[in-house]
């Protein structure tokens, strides 16, 4: 019997709830919902990817996951090691700060997440510095150990950011994100901003440091063909809330919920001869100020019925390890769906 994935990272009914307030008092005339109730684990050495469209929360969630940002509610539990478990939402800020060698973070932007005047060994040491991980006597030996890991020219670790192109920026980031030999380490679109060649090399470069350094990514994404090629399990985030969750060949084969099959549609296949024929999703995904009852998605989904309508889907299990909250899911698949609705 083969042994079950350890589990590194619960989430459990994370909620970021963001206060509107407006006028000279400042008073708060509504909430955004930016994360809502999601609870998922992450298993040691998985890709986790999480995908949806602008605005539907995914960077929140990272961030709030590593407490860059505060959460409303719910919690965030470390296991790192056998029987060893830490609440994150719990730590104070020296604790926090001590355990953030754990969990580090890779950003989307690599030419603003790079301080314009520091070197590139400053950068790559300053959580290094920040945390007082090591001695400083070592930390020029550390900097080159990781500089090399990530394929940067070590010659160039005295010259600053402005020298380097996209990609070799992004190796920066990589670099300061890995310094502190972390477990845990959420991609926030790391290669959107990067031309495709440049995107091989480094989701290349990612897939040969978690097989070094037994790493576990949460990899958030809007390219869904680049998350099947990176990601072992999948989560679509809609308005702040889960709508599906399965393995990639589960999700990409035999998708269960409205919107995961109309992102799926929208594709590109490298085929002058395919023609694209994406699902149509009629307007804009609504303001999370003001969410529609019901269900979110019923507003753009083609198959909503009435119950859609008025009652929130459960989040359930309908198969083993493929999760969904789609009320028609819980009857058939959409395949059926289809058929039955002459789609």
């Amino acid at each position: 019997m083969s042994e079950q994935p350890r589990v590194l990272v619960q989430i459990q009914n994370l909620n970021k709830y963001f206060a509107i307030q407006q006028g000279w008092l400042s008073r708060s005339v509504g909430t955004v919902r930016a994360v809502d109730n999601v609870s998922l684990g992450v298993c040691r050495g998985e890709t986790f990817g999480l995908v949806g469209e602008s605005g539907s929360g995914k960077t929140t969630l990272g961030r709030t996951i590593l407490r860059a940002i505060e959460p409303t509610s719910g919690s965030v539990c470390f296991q790192i090691q056998e029987g060893q478990v830490v609440d994150v939402t719990a730590l104070g800020k020296s604790q926090l700060r001590t355990f953030r060698r754990h969990m580090q973070m890779i950003f989307q932007d690599p030419y603003s997440s790079l301080n314009p005047r520091m070197t590139v060994k400053e950068i790559i040491a300053e959580p290094l510095v920040a945390t007082g991980a090591v001695d400083r006597s070592k930390i020029d030996d550390c900097v080159v150990e990781v500089a090399r890991r990530c394929r940067i020219n070590v010659d160039y670790l005295r010259r600053f950011p402005h020298a380097f192109s996209g990609g070799e920026r992004q190796r920066i980031g990589i670099a300061r994100a890995l310094v502190l030999s972390p477990e845990f380490i959420v991609c926030d679109e790391p290669v959107s901003a990067l031309d495709v060649s440049i995107q091989a090399e480094i989701l290349n470069l990612l897939a040969d440091l978690q097989k070094e350094l037994n790493l576990t990514y949460l990899f958030i994404a809007h390219d869904l063909s680049v998350v099947e090629h990176i990601s072992d399990r999948v989560a679509v985030m809609y308005l702040g809330r889960l709508v599906e969750m399965a393995t990639t060949e589960e999700l990409f084969d035999d998708p269960l919920h409205p919107y995961t099959e109309a992102l799926l549609s929208a594709i590109p296949v490298a085929d002058p001869d395919d023609v694209m024929r994406p699902l149509p999703l009629a307007g804009e995904i609504p303001s999370p100020l003001n969410p529609p009852t019901g269900c979110h998605f019923h507003p753009r989904c083609r198959h909503a019925q009435e119950i859609c309508k008025t009652t929130m889907p459960v989040w359930s299990e309908y198969k083993p390890g493929h999760f969904a909250a789609c009320h028609l899911a819980n009857t058939f698949t959409l395949t059926g769906v289809r058929k039955q609705l002459g789609a």
